[in-house]
């Protein structure tokens, strides 16, 4: 490891969080693969030595990796979905495995059968120490990976702020949609996660661009993900909302943020974009308002009664 970056990761306590300070001892997990190579090496061919390297990277064993490797184990060996022991080491957050791998050849941009990359697999496993490493060392920020989706993507869809601000300091794309028509900002908007809202719109992502199905990122967000606090996604709504939003765009269904609020039952949201100015007798497509689309009592208690 460069000796900047391990100084930077060190310091901000990602190496440490992730079990993979320079200067640790071997695991037993470690200890126990080195016992198993030495009782059996006679007897083992070439895959066999390959598997135990997969074993190796995912518990972050740079000592038997080594020995497996100078006794023919294939840098590039791949498991049934594709993976290489880079992955392996990638997605378990294994950074002294990755540099090991990486100085006998590993090949940083391999994509396993789904698509991903060593960057991709840490980013979805999050695991920030190593998506740094990665970067640090050449992954290229733009490779998608799974489903079409960017690493960007996949950092913003878990909630890493900080690599998405290492994406973002890479010149990775944040207007990249995956397969779905989705962005970046569409999995942050929809998770409520106000940081990297804010970072991707700081970034040039224009706060009004429609996306699969003409929604916007309002919409997303007034529909927050059921893993999201009703205090984030109020936090995201006024945000986008304070920074331009336009709080009656209509989606291809006809619905707007207001009705999307009331359809999932975030009675707050709906509070929130009423007071903002959002118009309650808008119909959709097939003629309803946002009040005939809510599923909760408390949701339909923030619009004003039908007349008659």
């Amino acid at each position: 490891m460069k000796r900047s970056l391990q100084a930077a990761l060190l310091g901000c306590g990602l190496l440490t969080a992730m079990g993979a300070s320079p200067s640790r001892a071997e695991s037993p997990a470690c200890a126990g693969l080195q016992t198993r190579w030495d009782a059996t090496k006679a007897d083992l061919q070439t895959p066999q030595v390959s598997a135990l390297l997969f074993a190796a990277a995912d518990n972050g064993c740079p000592k038997v990796a080594e020995t497996l490797l100078a006794a023919g184990a294939l840098i590039e060996a791949k498991d049934r979905f594709g993976n290489t022991p880079l992955g392996h080491a990638a997605r378990a957050g294994q950074v002294e495995m990755l540099q090991t791998l990486l100085a006998h050849g590993a090949d940083i941009g391999h994509r396993n059968l789904g698509g991903s990359s060593a960057l991709f697999l840490a980013i979805e496993r999050h695991q920030p120490a190593a998506a740094a490493f990665l970067l640090a060392h050449g992954a290229d920020p733009g490779q998608p990976g799974r489903s079409g989706a960017t690493p960007l993507a996949a950092a913003a869809f878990v909630g890493d702020d900080a690599t998405t601000a290492l994406l973002l300091a890479h010149h990775a794309d944040p207007n990249t949609p995956d397969s779905t028509g989705k962005p970046p900002i569409v999995y942050a908007a929809g998770n409520a996660d106000l940081a990297i809202v804010t970072r991707l719109l700081a970034s040039g992502v224009a706060v009004n661009a429609r996306y699969n199905n003409d929604l916007t990122a309002l919409m997303w967000a007034a529909g927050y993900a059921d893993n999201a606090t009703e205090a984030d996604g109020i936090a995201v709504v006024t945000y986008l909302l304070d920074h331009g939003a336009k709080v009656d765009d209509i989606d291809n269904r006809g619905h707007t943020a207001l009705m999307i609020a009331a359809e999932r039952g975030h009675a707050a949201i709906a509070k929130l974009l009423l007071a903002r100015g959002a118009n309650p007798a808008i119909k959709s497509q097939d003629g309803k308002t946002a009040r005939d689309l809510a599923t909760q009592p408390d949701v339909k208690q923030v619009f004003p009664a039908p007349p008659g």
